[in-house]
């Protein structure tokens, strides 16, 4: 793939100018994961969850080793504010009433990268209503 069309694509998706977008191998690493099924304790392309997807980038990309579980990860940040957020940092959402149940990888604009139950590994709006309402911690992963 062109790369410059992954940059392109990527900033028109998070509405911002391409020339925000400096970590290529993280698009590029989103963009190969991109529709991979939901599937629990999954940590491959065949099916990952949300902490395995979140695992295997902070690895890949920042190479940095993150707790296995979102409320381990979600315990071990260095918590931040919502206006503080940058790309690569981690925000938490309390689901099914359980706190700090699930994980997603902050990029821009208030788009986060995580994956989802229901569509696999995709792209959000934190500011979506119903994300926005299970929003619950953020922070920088140590490490």
């Amino acid at each position: 793939m062109v790369t410059g069309s992954v940059i392109e694509r990527y900033a028109n998706l998070l509405g911002i100018p391409a020339k925000e977008i400096r970590n290529e191998k993280l698009y590029t690493f989103i963009d190969e994961w991109m529709g991979v099924p939901y599937r629990a304790a999954g940590m491959t392309k065949d099916g990952v969850d949300c902490s395995g997807f979140t695992t295997i980038l902070n690895k890949e990309i920042y190479h940095t080793t993150v707790p296995r579980t979102a409320r381990q990860m979600a315990e071990s940040v260095k918590r931040k504010y919502e206006d503080e957020l940058k790309e690569g940092d981690l925000v938490f959402f309390d689901l099914s009433g359980q706190k700090f149940s699930h994980v997603g990888i902050y990029l821009h604009n208030n788009k986060f990268v995580h994956a989802s139950a229901s569509g696999g590994v995709i792209i959000s709006d934190l500011k979506d209503p119903w994300y926005y309402n299970y929003f619950s911690r953020a922070g920088t992963p140590k490490g």
